[in-house]
Order: C-alpha cells, then structure tokens, then sequence
C-alpha cells in the first residue's frame, strides 16, 4: 500500500462501538466558530477544525470513549487548501504513532454554507 500521511490503512478493534455524527463548528451555545467576520472578513478554518475537534471529544466523552478508541474518521472539507491545516489540527488529537483509519472527501457544499469542515467518528471501547 502507498505510504499514509497521518493516518492508517487498517485498524481492528475489539469491544463497544461508538458512532459520533458529524460535527460542524458550532460552539456549545450553538455560534458559529470561524464564520466569516465583520464586512466578509475571510472565514477561519483552523479556528472551524479546532471546533469541531473539540466536539468530537466531548461526544466521545459522554460515550465513555476518548481519542485513543477512535477507529475511524470521516472528513468533509469544502476547500482542499484547508487539508494542511486539517492535518496539523488533528494531529494535536489522535495518537500520531497510532492513528485511526481515515477518509476525507471534498464537497461541494456543508448544512450551512460558513461550515467548512464536519467530521464524524467511529471508536470502540475495550469492555
């Protein structure tokens, strides 16, 4: 297989599965985190990604889960120029010696058209 960059091919896990729907970057008030400013300033999408990171954990931890138990994530970016920062980001999260299976898309277009970023997950947990 070709060489990863910041991910792995394959994970098998044992034990509990938790789903986390995609997440957005929305704050847990429900603003907008990284949305364009005051007279179109340019959106932050470190600023979305680090959100939605953030939610995925808060997710995980209400499911018993952390970052160490997830297998996989899914990742919808609008603008592949936001990979790089993406990367960086997740990689402040998940276990870079072991990082989950991972699949990222481009889209054309998120639920709300500020959202550049959604990310959903799989973990298991060990019983």
């Amino acid at each position: 297989m070709p060489p990863v960059n910041g991910y792995s091919h394959a994970v098998a896990a044992v034990g509990t599965l938790v789903a986390v729907s995609g997440q957005v970057p929305l704050d847990a008030s429900g603003a907008l985190v990284g949305g364009r400013g005051p007279a179109g300033t340019p959106a932050d999408p470190e600023a979305q990604v680090r959100q939605v990171f953030e939610n995925l954990g808060a997710a995980l931890t209400a499911a018993g889960a952390g970052w160490n138990d997830v297998a996989k994530l899914t990742v919808f970016l609008t603008d592949l120029a936001d990979l790089p920062i993406f990367r960086a980001v997740r990689d402040e999260f998940v276990d870079t010696g072991r990082p989950p299976a991972c699949s990222l898309v481009q889209v054309a277009a998120l639920v709300h058209p500020e959202f550049r970023v959604e990310i959903d997950a799989l973990a298991v947990v060990s019983g």
